[in-house]
């Protein structure tokens, strides 16, 4: 069974999903389906339940919020894709709240050439366990936010709250 916790935040409801303590989906979203939705057909298949309290998930979000940066990093997550993709979601993870990096640099953080810089963009794009896995920390290089799941403004704050500008 996915268990769901809609959470509150000051850019909005966020809905977490785990899978036996894990995290396997997490977005800015008072509508935890929308995030059941972009799961893989087996997850679905499980079920989902929408529970008071998921535990360490929430009370890491709720930490975060409250400007224990490092709460994220706790939590364990799950996802689907390519070792390829893997490796990308893994070293976003790696990078520090309060810092940005390219997609260029994530690519060769990951160990892939700059010119990876692409697959690094489509990694974000796919990515289902927001702010856990953090790709509002990547930035174009070309200047400004680039784009958000969830939307620029959302990428702003938590850009702003990670860096004290809150």
């Amino acid at each position: 069974m996915i268990t769901a916790q809609i959470l509150p935040s000051p850019i909005g409801p966020a809905s977490l999903l785990t899978r036996d303590g894990v995290l396997v989906a997490g977005g800015f979203t008072a509508d935890p389906e929308q995030m059941f939705a972009r799961l893989s057909p087996a997850l679905q298949a499980e079920g989902l339940e929408v529970v008071d309290d998921l535990g360490l998930p929430a009370a890491a979000f709720r930490a975060y919020l409250d400007g224990d940066l490092d709460a994220l990093d706790a939590v364990p997550v799950d996802q689907p894709g390519t070792p390829t993709r893997k490796r990308l979601h893994q070293t976003l993870r790696e990078v520090k709240a309060g810092t940005t990096v390219t997609y260029g640099e994530l690519a060769l953080r990951a160990g892939m050439p700059r010119t990876a810089a692409r697959a690094a963009g489509s990694a974000c794009a796919q990515n289902l366990i927001a702010p856990f896995v953090p790709c509002h920390r990547v930035l174009p290089s070309t200047g400004g936010y680039g784009g958000y799941y969830y939307g620029v403004p959302v990428k702003e704050w938590l850009l702003a709250h990670e860096s004290g500008k809150l």
